[in-house]
């Protein structure tokens, strides 16, 4: 790894407070968490995400998607913890070194580091909600109970239970994705971490904060569309980048 590259981070880090971190799939791979699009492991290579995960196959077949995800794809969600990225990226915030992370993960990982400025623009899997009177569960407790009744998770009216997570066909939520280009706008140093930048329209945030005068830094094993504006690029794996982050960081206390 270019140790150099990692020092200066740190450095624009100490500098830029009023920093914010975007985080993509490759944050929580090293948390167990499947990313999208990996040749072989990722997740749209073992479903057939415009049935299963977009709105319109949910709605027709609500008992099919419970059926697939209980199979084995939930767990993951349910048991991962925080790795270092996560864990780095809260104790900053905790110590007023940085703003806020936006994150494309619905994995809840931030949240459980202790991260408390979170803008989740795909949602959340840690709950779920009726589609009609929007009454909330834990969606631990959704997936249990269907693994031992096989009946289609209902709320008390009679309606259908979905995790909240932004399913294909569904917008982002507004007030989120406003936060979000808000932050982008503000912060002085933004943080790309193990995001492909593929995705629209949360991959234009990177690009709007350096419009706005930010610095740009990637980390991501492969290239992104955005490598070529960036202020530093480091091509290697969250785990390793994070680890030498937070050495240098706590040497530096």
């Amino acid at each position: 790894m270019n140790m150099d590259n990692v020092r200066k981070l740190a450095r624009l880090i100490a500098d830029n407070p009023y920093n914010v971190f975007f985080t993509g799939a490759g944050a929580s791979t090293e948390s167990g968490i499947p990313d999208y699009r990996s040749e072989g492991s990722g997740l749209w290579n073992r479903i057939d995400s415009s049935k299963l995960i977009s709105l319109k196959g949910f709605l027709e077949n609500p008992k099919g998607f419970y059926e697939v995800f209980s199979g084995g794809l939930f767990a993951p969600f349910a048991h991962a913890e925080p790795n270092v990225a996560h864990m780095f990226i809260a104790m900053l915030e905790e110590q007023k070194a940085s703003k806020a992370v936006i994150t494309q993960n619905i994995d809840g990982l931030h949240r459980k580091a202790g991260s408390f400025n979170i803008c989740e623009l795909h949602g959340s899997m840690e709950t779920s909600s009726c589609i009609i009177c929007g009454k909330s569960f834990s969606t631990a407790e959704v997936f249990d109970k269907f693994m031992l009744d096989g009946a289609t998770p209902e709320c008390t009216c009679g309606n259908i239970v979905k995790p909240d997570i932004v399913f294909f066909g569904e917008s982002l939520p507004k007030d989120v994705l406003e936060e979000s280009f808000e932050l982008a706008a503000g912060c002085t140093l933004m943080i790309v971490a193990g995001s492909s930048l593929e995705v629209m329209p949360a991959n234009l945030l990177p690009k709007y904060a350096k419009d706005h005068g930010a610095l740009l830094v990637i980390i991501n094993k492969t290239e992104t569309p955005l490598d070529y504006t960036a202020d530093i690029v480091i091509n290697k794996g969250i785990g390793e980048v994070f680890t030498e982050l937070n050495n240098i960081w706590k040497t530096a206390e």
